[in-house]
C-alpha cells in the first residue's frame, strides 16, 4: 500500500531549504535524514544547494545513499569542498547566489524548509513572496521541527492581523513536525489566489552567464561542461 502510494506523488522534484549547520539539537539532524528517506520512499527527487556540510548535507546523503536522485545547485564561489564539502549526485554551478535561487525554483515542484539561518529563511520567504505574487503555484512547506518555526508562524499571524498579509496569503504557508505528515500536506495542497493576482502574467528568465563562469553539470569529480543559453520559462 505504501509503495502504490507512492507511485502517485505529484512531485518530481522537491527542493529543500535548511542550515548549512547541524544545529544543537539531535532532532533537527533525525529530521533531515527522516525528510530524505521519506522523499525515496516516494520516489520524489531532491534538489537543495550543494555541498555536504550541516543539515544540507545529512539530507543530500540520505537520498543518495538510499538510491534516490540529488541535484545541487552552487555558485563558484562556493565550489571549493573546504568551504561546502563534497557534494553528491548532480552538481550544476551557476554564476552567482540569484541564479542558484531561479535554477532551484525552475527544478522544482515543492519546496520544503527545515531549520536553518538567515540563508534558509531568505530562501523560504522568497518563495512564498513569489507564490503570493502568482509567480508559482507550487506548494511551500515548512518541516516544524520541535516548534523550530512557531515563532515565524506567530509573525505571520500578527501580520495577518494586522492587515499586512491576507488572510487567503496565510494558507501559502503549509507546515507539520515530521516529513510524512508535511509531503502528505504539500500533495494536497490546492493554490489558491485572489483576482487581481490571477491576472498577472509572470516569467522567469535564466540570464546568459558570462564566459568566465558557464553554466555546468558535475558528476563526482569529473566535469562536463554545459553553456547557459538564456533559458526562458514559467516557474508554473
Amino acid at each position: 500500500m505504501e509503495e502504490s502510494n507512492a507511485a502517485r506523488s505529484r512531485f518530481g522534484r522537491v527542493c529543500v531549504y535548511c542550515g548549512s549547520s547541524i544545529g544543537k539539537r539531535a532532532a533537527y539532524q533525525d529530521a533531515a535524514i527522516d525528510l530524505g528517506n521519506e522523499l525515496v520512499r516516494r520516489k520524489v527527487g531532491l534538489v537543495y544547494g550543494g555541498g555536504s556540510v550541516g543539515l544540507m548535507g545529512l539530507v543530500s546523503k540520505a537520498v543518495h545513499m538510499a538510491g534516490g536522485s540529488v541535484i545541487g545547485v552552487i555558485p563558484w564561489t562556493l565550489m571549493s569542498e573546504e568551504v561546502t564539502g563534497e557534494s553528491v549526485g548532480e552538481v550544476r554551478a551557476v554564476a552567482n547566489m540569484h541564479e542558484r535561487k531561479a535554477e532551484m525554483a525552475r527544478l522544482s515542484d515543492a519546496f520544503i524548509a527545515l531549520p536553518g539561518g538567515y540563508g534558509t529563511l531568505e530562501e523560504l520567504l522568497e518563495v512564498i513572496t513569489w507564490a503570493q505574487l502568482g509567480i508559482h503555484t507550487k506548494p511551500v512547506g515548512l518541516l516544524n521541527v520541535e516548534g523550530y518555526y512557531n515563532s515565524l508562524l506567530d509573525f505571520v499571524d500578527r501580520a495577518v492581523d494586522e492587515g499586512f498579509i491576507k488572510p487567503i496569503d496565510r494558507r501559502i504557508i503549509v507546515s507539520a513536525s515530521n516529513a510524512q505528515d508535511l509531503l502528505q500536506k504539500l500533495e494536497e495542497y490546492v493554490p489558491v489566489q485572489d483576482a487581481l493576482v490571477a491576472k498577472l502574467q509572470w516569467e522567469i528568465e535564466m540570464v546568459e552567464c558570462n564566459s568566465s563562469h558557464p553554466t555546468q553539470k558535475l558528476h563526482g569529480t569529473k566535469r562536463g561542461r554545459e553553456t547557459g543559453k538564456g533559458l526562458r520559462g514559467k516557474l508554473t
